[in-house]
């Protein structure tokens, strides 16, 4: 069993952590992860309500699961609600990314709630130190969803410089031996997303995890054409990477044009609605060739923290 600061300080069996993924990532899904001997989280998005928050924490929490709960800063400025119901819910750990952490740092530490934050910059690392927070996840641009523009090997190395708390590594890490690396290099877990992306516990839809599936490495676009198209408020420093589709292959690069026409936010906003995939977003990282099944989401956390210990079992071995 592999032991670091991050299982000890949670308690967990495996030094994995579930992305907090908006849309995808709800109780059943951190239930399942916390199953399998990691943490699971909740991804909370902008337009989610308090009883979302409420109604998928009481999953894990019912069985007495180690939870979290990701929220974004850049919306609790408008949405404020969302930090009080995340703190009712009582997650051992929340995530505050994509903007300032410290004021919803403090409120949690007041709470006794642990508080970890994205970073995608040496910059990012500076602010979120200063904020107080307890675990830094250096988020490289291979990850799903919204990310930075460093892959992840060189920000981890550079994160891990600059940090006098632990780090956890995030971005294109989907088996066993990446797990490894990322461990061997000093991270002290790992954060996952898209290896989740198809696990029958998700909210994702079943045709949504079979083009998961189906998709190779190849095939992701890193844009904000859906940002654009949907209005939505996200900073511009954070693209999304997705699946690229019919829609990012037309307006990837023509998003100031995208802003203007109504007729394309409709069409996206529609994809949305009716699970056209032709068009709505669907995230996922560089690693997706990786995840060619539908998987439980334990049996995805027991494998890869198996597959870690073997490949750093075998690193030893190539030393004596």
């Amino acid at each position: 069993m592999i032991r670091t600061p991050l299982t000890r300080t949670f308690s967990l069996a495996a030094p994995v952590v579930g992305a907090p993924m908006a849309g995808v990532a709800g109780g059943a899904l951190a239930r399942a992860v916390s199953l399998g001997g990691g943490l699971g989280m909740i991804g909370v998005g902008n337009a989610a309500t308090t009883d979302f928050v409420a109604e998928q924490a009481a999953i894990p929490a019912t069985d007495g699961l180690p939870f979290g709960i990701g929220l974004m800063a850049w919306a609790l400025a408008e949405r404020p609600e969302l930090l009080d119901a995340a703190i009712a819910a009582g997650p051992a750990l929340v995530s505050v990314s994509f903007g300032d952490a410290a004021p919803a740092a403090a409120r949690l530490h007041d709470a006794g709630i642990a508080v970890a934050a994205q970073v995608n910059t040496a910059d990012d690392v500076r602010r979120a130190q200063a904020a107080g927070v307890d675990l830094l996840v250096a988020q490289g641009t291979e990850a799903g969803g919204h990310t930075g523009q460093r892959a992840t090997l060189p920000l981890l190395q550079e994160v891990l410089t600059l940090a006098d708390r632990p780090v956890l590594a995030a971005g294109g890490i989907a088996t066993g031996a990446g797990m490894a690396a990322a461990l061997a290099a000093g991270a002290a877990g790992v954060w996952i997303g898209t290896p989740l992306l198809a696990c029958p516990e998700g909210l994702n839809s079943p045709a949504a995890r079979a083009r998961v599936c189906a998709a190779t490495g190849e095939d992701t676009v890193l844009t904000r054409a859906f940002d654009v198209a949907q209005r939505l408020a996200w900073p511009e420093r954070w693209p999304g990477r997705a699946v690229a589709n019919d829609f990012s292959r037309e307006w990837h690069g023509r998003e100031v044009e995208l802003a203007a026409d109504a007729e394309a936010a409709r069409r996206v906003q529609e994809a949305r609605r009716t699970g056209d995939l032709s068009a709505a977003p669907l995230y996922a990282g560089e690693s997706v060739g990786l995840v060619t099944g539908e998987r439980p989401a334990a049996d995805v956390v027991r494998e890869l923290a198996a597959g870690a210990e073997r490949a750093l079992r075998a690193a030893c071995d190539l030393l004596t």
